[in-house]
């Protein structure tokens, strides 16, 4: 069975290699239509256009809140586990300088994975429909 680091480094490898996929799909599919446009586009290409930008600024901020709430409970995990180690040492609780570094990443891995999430959703789900949406 694997580690839940290993598990972790692994959901974030796949979410960005399929993040990379879908994102050039989207672009490509994005500025062909652009092309195809012209200087007059229709108005199916001025709405996929705005919903362009404002699907970024709505991915932005959900990957920013839920990066902050995630490094809000990180830091208050760690901080937990540096107080219990300093303050009773004697109960054999307290967390070896490897433990410490261990759980310092996988907050590092969560936060980066809250934030990678939004703007994964958003990717992939333009990607399927984009892919069934003719370009003319």
């Amino acid at each position: 069975m694997a580690s839940p680091r290993h598990t972790n480094h692994q959901a974030l490898s796949k979410k960005s290699s399929e993040l990379a996929t879908a994102a050039s799909q989207v672009v490509t599919h994005r500025m062909t239509r652009m092309v195809l446009a012209g200087p007059m586009p229709s108005e199916r290409d001025r709405v996929e256009f705005q919903r362009m930008v404002d699907e970024k600024e709505q991915a932005f901020t959900e990957s920013w809140l839920a990066m902050s709430a995630q490094t809000l409970l990180a830091s208050q995990t760690l901080a937990t586990t540096a107080w219990r180690s300093l303050c009773y040492p004697w109960l054999g609780g307290g967390a070896t300088p490897g433990a410490m570094a261990t759980q310092m990443q996988q907050a590092g891995m969560g936060v980066i994975n809250k934030g990678l999430a939004p703007v994964h959703r958003t990717a992939m789900a333009n990607a399927k429909r984009l892919a069934k949406t003719p370009l003319n």
